[in-house]
């Protein structure tokens, strides 16, 4: 399996860097893993690393999708791929960094995601029973094909339950049968993980809300009202992400910029926490833990002896 290396941590907590220092001192190219980072024109509040910031390393997955669609993780992983792959044939290193810890697991092991998608005659027709009929009629019917999908799954779980009778009535296979045997399959990359936190919670919380600090003083309020003026419905996915979606509130005259500050830190730190308790989940992070403030000259010497020890070169 080809070698990746993947920079991985809460939000904040230092992985743009890691990963450009990592890309300059193994010749690697970074593929951003950032559900938000892929639409042009939402370079704030995303936190995407400017010119200066990536120092001359390329960027690959930043910048590359319309604030007006709505990318699923299969999207995501058929795109981000094809940068792997053109980043290995030239004989250089990817360096996947980011925060959406599902995006990034998805494209490590390279999953066979089954058919369907928004948008098909049959999901259409599904939403449209789900609707009509309701989500216990479509639960039920899924206990007929897949008994032990529908036992994972509530009746609020409505995009799920179309999900798994969409690929039911596409393919003819179970989600659940297809799910396992994907499973099965040996992961696409041999993935090397550098993990960033600090060693103290506060720590975290503190840079997450200089953070946001930093992203209101550069204008993010003037970002969100470039994208509205841009003719992005306010319904857009791309505005409900964290920052986006309070400051639009700000828009729209609903809370004060004071208020959705304090509401950006707060959703900020939440969101640290669930990274957090995904990432707890993979036992292979070499994790390096900062002090109150990060110490990137000693984590890079460390990182490159792991990656060294790795077989990375």
């Amino acid at each position: 399996m080809p070698k990746v290396v993947c920079v991985v941590g809460p939000t904040a907590s230092g992985k743009t860097k890691m990963g450009v220092a990592l890309a300059r001192r193994f010749g690697g190219e970074v593929v951003s893993v950032d559900s938000m980072q892929i639409y042009r024109g939402m370079t704030i509040g995303t936190a995407a690393p400017t010119a200066e910031e990536m120092e001359g390393v390329p960027h690959h997955m930043i910048a590359v999708a319309d604030p007006n669609q709505s990318w699923s993780v299969a999207r995501y992983v058929a795109e981000a791929d094809r940068c792997v792959q053109d980043i290995l044939s030239r004989g250089r290193l990817p360096v996947l960094v980011g925060g959406t810890g599902l995006w990034l697991d998805a494209l490590i092991r390279g999953t066979d995601f089954a058919q369907g998608h928004q948008g098909t005659a049959t999901r259409q027709t599904l939403q449209k029973r789900m609707e009509t009929e309701g989500a216990a009629v479509l639960l039920d019917e899924l206990r007929q094909i897949d008994p032990e999908a529908a036992a994972k799954l509530h009746l609020k779980d409505e995009k799920r339950i179309i999900r798994a009778l969409e690929v039911w009535q596409e393919t003819g296979e179970t989600i659940t049968a297809h799910d396992r045997r994907t499973r099965e399959v040996p992961p696409r990359y041999d993935a090397v993980y550098i993990g960033l936190d600090f060693a103290n919670r506060q720590d975290l919380r503190d840079r997450i809300d200089r953070r946001v600090d930093k992203m209101v003083e550069q204008g993010l309020l003037q970002e969100v009202r470039s994208l509205l003026s841009a003719g992005l419905p306010p319904g857009a996915t791309a505005l409900q992400a964290i920052g986006y979606k309070q400051f639009l509130a700000v828009d729209r005259g609903e809370i004060t910029e004071p208020e959705a500050v304090e509401e950006v830190k707060l959703r900020s730190r939440q969101y640290a926490k669930r990274q957090l308790t995904w990432l707890r989940r993979n036992p292979n992070i070499h994790w390096l833990f900062w002090e109150k403030e990060p110490n990137f000259p000693a984590a890079l010497q460390k990182a490159t002896e792991i990656l060294l020890a790795e077989g990375v070169s």
